[in-house]
Order: structure tokens, then sequence, then C-alpha cells
């Protein structure tokens, strides 16, 4: 029967690529699709993922990573005065004005962070060290922005609010897509830039009953003329505390010792806030149905193209499928020829469709810094998804030979 379905789908190459067209394309558009979902979720938690905290403190109205209050700094020596904590660490973010070497602005997502830290991690340095942001007025971006920035090396300067910005390494891997581009600091750092404000002039009046406004960005001073920023003190605002527990610790009862102790404070292992935030990109700004919709019409092009290309072969060999009856063949000796023939189709598509996306996925994360993530349990289940696409095709085409009548093979 195997070599009958064999021959039945290599009888007409053209046809048969042209299925093949038609599966490949339903295969790539769900994997990629898929892919860019489990991308895009990974990168809007890579920094929580890539931590060691054990748990992250925040102000209790947190959102998701970006979105969130302030907390005072006194927080990181209140948390270690709980029981079962080891040691905690400051982390600053928030999203201010980025001014490049050419004049162009954008926004930039700051983190500071402690360069020494030992429970916080900025991706993989590329370039430079991170030691060296222990420097005034110096900045550590991700590969993936240099072209959105304006930079090109290490070395190169830009303002961030109304003060000097050097690029002194470079990391990769850190972006997330729907947040403004990162830009690693130190503390202090992060501090001054947050609290600079901006650096332009702005004078406006009256022509001729018309406001005329003239914007004027003021020189950037030179770093050698500005004072190094302070190291942050009890009063000023963080964005989290990252906690490392004692050895042995539950966390949850931690968790819980350190809301009842501190006020105001939320606390959430490094788990719960990787999901959260996750789960909020993916689950309620909509990106994950508009995704998974794609995925769907992808499956539904497929069926439709297979399910004509296996109908019409079943249509073209009815006097074979009749002979058989004629000579005592089952129904399901029959219905195998089909679904075999469907399998062959899927695993056919399916091979040069996942080894396409793989690559397209290597090159939108070099090119484009946008991962399209193919795990093995997302491999599998595409291919799960492509052999019931390639069965339920078939499963149309079945119901053309169902009440053949192996007369027809005596019909002129």
């Amino acid at each position: 029967m195997a070599s009958v379905a064999r021959k039945n789908l290599l009888e007409d190459i053209p046809r048969f690529l042209v299925a093949q067209a038609g599966v490949m394309f339903a295969v790539s558009l769900v994997t990629i699709q898929t892919g860019i979902i489990q991308g895009f979720g990974r990168s809007t938690t890579t920094i929580i993922d890539d931590s060691s905290a054990d748990i992250w403190l925040s102000a209790e109205e947190m959102v998701n990573l970006q979105l969130t209050l302030p907390i005072p700094a006194a927080t990181v020596a209140d948390a270690e005065d709980v029981e079962g904590v080891r040691h905690a660490e400051a982390l600053l973010t928030r999203t201010t004005m980025w001014r490049g070497p050419n004049g162009e602005i954008a926004p930039v997502q700051i983190i500071g962070f402690d360069p020494a830290s030992t429970l916080f991690a900025a991706g993989n340095i590329t370039a430079g060290d991170v030691g060296m942001l222990q420097e005034p007025h110096t900045i550590l971006p991700d590969l993936s922005n240099l072209n959105s920035l304006g930079l090109s090396q290490v070395g190169d300067s830009a303002n961030i609010s109304s003060l000097p910005a050097r690029v002194v390494g470079l990391t990769e891997g850190t972006q997330s897509l729907p947040a403004s581009a990162y830009i690693f600091t130190s503390l202090r750092n992060a501090n001054a830039y947050l609290t600079s404000g901006f650096n332009s002039s702005t004078n406006c009046r009256l022509e001729d009953g018309n406001l005329a406004c003239n914007n004027n960005f003021q020189r950037t001073p030179d770093p050698t003329e500005l004072p190094a920023p302070e190291p942050l003190s009890a009063s000023d605002a963080i964005t989290y505390v990252l906690v490392e527990a004692e050895p042995g610790q539950d966390l949850q009862a931690l968790k819980q010792r350190i809301e009842e102790q501190l006020p105001n404070v939320r606390a959430l292992t490094r788990e719960e806030m990787s999901a959260q935030t996750r789960d909020f990109w993916v689950q309620r700004t909509g990106i994950g149905f508009i995704l998974g919709l794609g995925a769907t019409v992808g499956v539904v092009v497929g069926m439709v193209v297979v399910g004509q290309i296996l109908y019409s072969s079943v249509s073209d060999h009815v006097k074979e499928f009749g002979t058989l009856k004629a000579m005592g063949a089952s129904d399901w000796m029959i219905y195998r020829i089909i679904i075999e023939q469907a399998m062959w189709m899927a695993v056919l598509g399916y091979v040069p469709s996942v080894a396409l996306c793989w690559a397209v996925g290597l090159w939108t994360v070099s090119a484009q810094g946008i991962a399209i993530l193919i795990t093995p349990v997302s491999a599998a289940g595409v291919l799960g998804i492509t052999v019931l696409m390639c069965i339920g095709s078939a499963i149309i085409a079945i119901q053309r030979v169902t009440h053949v009548d192996p007369a027809i093979v005596f019909k002129a």
C-alpha cells in the first residue's frame, strides 16, 4: 500500500510541488508566528530571567517591568534587615530622552545598577567592560540599538537629558521588543540622567497674531566640566530592590515576611515577576491574539491547498481505487493509502519549512535584534499541527472514495 501512496504522490510532479508549496507556506507561517510570540515574550523578561535575584521588590502598583511607581532607596537597607535576606541591591529604571550625535531625539529606557552587582547582569558583554560604568557619564547600550541611536562603536558620545553619555561597552541579547532602547549604566549615573532635566531653551513671542517659538538646544557641557554624579541617598527614588535569600529559605514565606515588614512594597519571586511581565505584553495588549490569528490563517490556507491536491489526486485515480475494492480491498486499506499520502506531504513540507524558519530566525536576531524562538517543544507542536492539518485534508479526500462502486472498473 505504501508504494501506491508514493506513486500517486509523485506521479504528477508539478501538482506535487504545488501541494508542497502550500504545506511549506502553512508550516512556515505557523512556525514564525508561534516563534515570534515566544521570542516576543522572552524578550520582555530577559533582564529578569538573567538576574540572580530570588525575589524582586517593587511598589504595590507594579504592572510590569517598565510600568511601576518608584520606591525610596532606603528600601534596600530595610530589606536587608528582614530575617532570611542575605543581600539586597537597588535597580533604577525609567524612560528619558536621548539626543544622538546627529541631534535626533528618541526615548530610551535607562537601567541603572551596581556595576559590581552579583544579582543583576547586563546581558552578554561583547565589547568593553561593565566596570567602566563606574566612571561618570558612561553607558552600555545594546548592540541591536546602535543604528537607531546614531551610534557605531565604543567611544561614541551622545546626550541623555542634559548630560553627556559616552559609550564604554556593548552588550547584546537584552532588548525588549515593545520597550524603548535599553541603556545600561551605574546607579549614580542613572540617577543623574533621570533628574537632570533637559537642556533646551524655548523662546516664544507673538508675530502678527501667531505664536512663534524658537527651540535651541544649548551646548552640552564637556564631561570634564561637570561634577561627578553623587551616590544615591536614602531618599532618592529607585524602581526595584533585588533580593538574595539565605540558603534554604522558603521563598514564599520570605515574601510574606518582607511584605509584612515593608509597607507599600510588593514581593515577587523571579519566576513570578517574569510571568507577570510576559503575560501583560502577550495577553493584555492583544499581541498574542493577533499573532495567533496569523498562525490560524496559515493552517486554514494549508488545509485548503492540501485538500484540493488530495481530492484531485483521488478523483484522478477513482478507477484504481475501484479496482482495489473489486479485488476485495477494504475501505480501511484505501483510507490508509490516502492518509499515508497526506503524511508524506506533511513530513516533506515540514522539514524544509522549519529549517528555513530557523535560518530566518538567526538572521532576524543578528540584523534586527528580533528573536524568532523555535524550541524543541514548539517545533514538535508545529509538527503535530502539520500532521493534523494534512490528515484533516485527507479526510475531505476520503469522502470521494467512500461510495465508490467497484463496477466503475467495467464502465467505458
